[in-house]
C-alpha cells in the first residue's frame, strides 16, 4: 500500500508540474491518489504546487434564497451560486454558476456585466460542462452529475454540476440540483470540501436518507442547507451526535480555515 501511495504521489507531482507549466490551475482540494480505492485524504497537495495564493483570511458567505449563496473572497471577488437573477448579491457578481433542473436555478439573460457565466450543463450534445476558471484569488471548477428529465422521466447524463470554489485555503462545494448518489469516482474528483451547500427538500433532488449519506461521506466541517426548508427536520433526523446543529443569527457567515468548527456543524441560515 505504501508503495502504491508513493507512486501515486509521484504521478500527481508530475501532473501538477506539467499543469503549472501550461498555466492550468491545480486543485488544493482533490485527493492526490484518485485511483487508490477506499482511501480518503484530508489534504495532501503540496503547497508549492498551488498557483493560487493560500490565505487564512475571512470569506463571507451570504444565503440569498433558494439555492443561491453569495461568496465574497478576501480579494473582493464575488460569486453567486445557482444564479437565477432574482436573488442578487449586494453588488454585481464577478462569477455566477447555474444549473438547469428548474428555472429557479438559472437565467438565460444574465446581466452582461457579469464576467463569468458558468453553466452546469453543456449545450453541445454528448459533451459535458468543464470549467477551470481563476478569478482573482478564487479557483472555480465543476464535477458533473446526471439529472432527471421532467419530460421523459429518464436521466440526462452530465446535466448538473457540483461547483467547487477554492479560496483562502478553503474548499467550498455547492451540490446544485443533485438527483443521485455519488460514485467513488465523483468523490475522488470532488476531493476535500470544508464547506458544503446541500439541497434539503425531501425528494425534489433526493430523499433525506440518500442526501445524508453524501453529507456523511464528504464529512465537511460546515454544512449549509438550501433549496426548500419544508423537509429540514427530516434531513436533520438523519444525523447523530457526531454532527452539531445550530441556526445562524444572520444570513451572512464569516469563515476562515482557522474558524472552521472542530466537529461537523449543520448551520442553518436565518432566513432558510
Amino acid at each position: 500500500m505504501a508503495k502504491t501511495l508513493a507512486f501515486a504521489l509521484m504521478g500527481f507531482v508530475a501532473l501538477a508540474s506539467a499543469a503549472q507549466a501550461q498555466d492550468t490551475p491545480v486543485s488544493q482540494c482533490q485527493a492526490i491518489a484518485q485511483n487508490v480505492p477506499g482511501v480518503v485524504f484530508a489534504s495532501a497537495t503540496p503547497a508549492d504546487l498551488i498557483p493560487i495564493q493560500v490565505s487564512a483570511e475571512d470569506v463571507k458567505i451570504t444565503y440569498l434564497g433558494h439555492s443561491t449563496f453569495s461568496i465574497e473572497t478576501p480579494a473582493g471577488t464575488v460569486v453567486a451560486t445557482d444564479f437565477n437573477g432574482w436573488y442578487r448579491p449586494a453588488r454585481l457578481p464577478d462569477v455566477v454558476t447555474m444549473n438547469k433542473a428548474h428555472s429557479t436555478h438559472y437565467t438565460l439573460a444574465p446581466d452582461p456585466g457579469i464576467q463569468y457565466v458558468l453553466h452546469g450543463w453543456s449545450d453541445v450534445p454528448g459533451e459535458k460542462a468543464d470549467h477551470d476558471v481563476v478569478v482573482g484569488d478564487t479557483y472555480v471548477r465543476n464535477v458533473t452529475t446526471d439529472i432527471r428529465s421532467w419530460d421523459s422521466g429518464g436521466m440526462e447524463h452530465d446535466g448538473n454540476s457540483i461547483f467547487i470554489f477554492e479560496v483562502a485555503g478553503l474548499c467550498i462545494g455547492h451540490l446544485g440540483h443533485l438527483h443521485h448518489e455519488l460514485t467513488d469516482a465523483h468523490y475522488a474528483e470532488i476531493g476535500r470540501l470544508d464547506i458544503l451547500m446541500v439541497p434539503v427538500d425531501g425528494g425534489l433532488t433526493m430523499g433525506a436518507d440518500s442526501m445524508s449519506r453524501i453529507v456523511k461521506r464528504l464529512h465537511s466541517s460546515l454544512i449549509l442547507p438550501m433549496h426548500r426548508p419544508g423537509q429540514l427536520d427530516m434531513f436533520l433526523a438523519m444525523f447523530d451526535e457526531k454532527f452539531d446543529v445550530a441556526r445562524a443569527e444572520s444570513d451572512t457567515i464569516t469563515v476562515s480555515m482557522r474558524s472552521l468548527p472542530k466537529r461537523p456543524l449543520i448551520y442553518i441560515p436565518r432566513n432558510f
